[in-house]
Parts: C-alpha cells; structure tokens; sequence
C-alpha cells in the first residue's frame, strides 16, 4: 500500500480527496481515484485494528447509531455466522437482495453508508489481503458491532500489536 502512496504523493493525495466526496457516477474507473479509494480503505482498516488492539471491544463505540444498527443487523439477520464471513454468501444476488434494504434502511442515518470498508473475512486475524473483504461500510459496523458485543474481537487485544503499518 505505500508503493501507492508513494506514486501519487502527498500532494495527490491531498488534492484527490475532495474527488472522493463526488459521485462514483462521475469517474470512469480511473485508476487514481481507484488508488485513492483503496488508500483510504486501508488507512480506515489500519486504525479500527489498532484500536482493536487496544481497547476493550465490548466498550467501543463506532456511531453514535451503534444500538440501532446492532439490533436491525440482528433483526435482519439473526443467524448469520459473524466469526468468519462467507463472502460468496454474503455476496450472493441472494444475499445482495437482503442486505440491499438493510443498507439502505442507514442512508441518511449514517454517514458514508455506502463508503467501500474492509472487513476482516475471520475475526481471529488481522488484515490482511487473504483475510479482506471489501464491503459497504454500513455492513462493516453491523458485523463489527456484533463481533464487539458478541465477544468475537476480545482475543485481538491478547493475540496482535498496534502496529503503523503505513509508515513502514
């Protein structure tokens, strides 16, 4: 990731985050912006992890929404297996079809619902590129809130470091 950050510079970086408030209709796939996206994908994964690390998870708080998403996620999907995530599943047209209203249900209640977030495929490791989803970040805070509240992130702050990954 910082081959990427690299190559574009500071100033790129700078410059290109205003582009990263504009619609997505706007941009046909340049790759910047695509690197942009993926920049600040990480950076958002590099943080929560290192927080992760640090804090108690059952403690965290990700939104000022955090209740309401929580039990919404559970409503919807009551079953859902959240130490380690079936991709395939979850992205199914099945699964797209019942995670569709339940992401739309946050658009005007959480900010940058739809905003691309990793989320780790199993709970019990790091990020890592086997180990990514990338997913919308209202899903993120579903999944995540359950694994915090559910105890699934309590053997993180034992198991990992904080790390700065980017400056590396």
């Amino acid at each position: 990731m910082t081959e990427i950050s690299n190559e574009i510079g500071v100033n790129g970086l700078t410059a290109g985050a205003s582009l990263l408030s504009r619609p997505a209709e706007e941009f046909d796939n340049d790759p910047s912006v695509e690197a942009m996206w993926a920049i600040k994908a990480y950076e958002h994964a590099e943080i929560y992890f290192n927080i992760l690390c640090s804090v108690d998870p059952k403690i965290l708080r990700l939104t000022p929404h955090d209740e309401e998403i929580y039990k919404a996620f559970r409503v919807e999907f009551p079953d859902m297996k959240i130490d380690k995530i079936n991709e395939d599943e979850m992205k199914s047209p099945e699964g797209k079809e019942k995670w569709r209203p339940f992401c739309e249900k946050f658009k005007n209640v959480v900010e940058d619902y739809s905003f691309g977030t990793l989320l780790r495929a199993n709970a019990a490791g790091e990020y890592s590129e086997e180990n990514s989803v990338l997913v919308p970040r209202i899903q993120f805070y579903a999944i995540e809130l359950a694994r915090n509240r559910e105890g699934f992130n309590d053997a993180v702050r034992t198991k990992y470091k904080a790390t700065n990954k980017m400056s590396s």
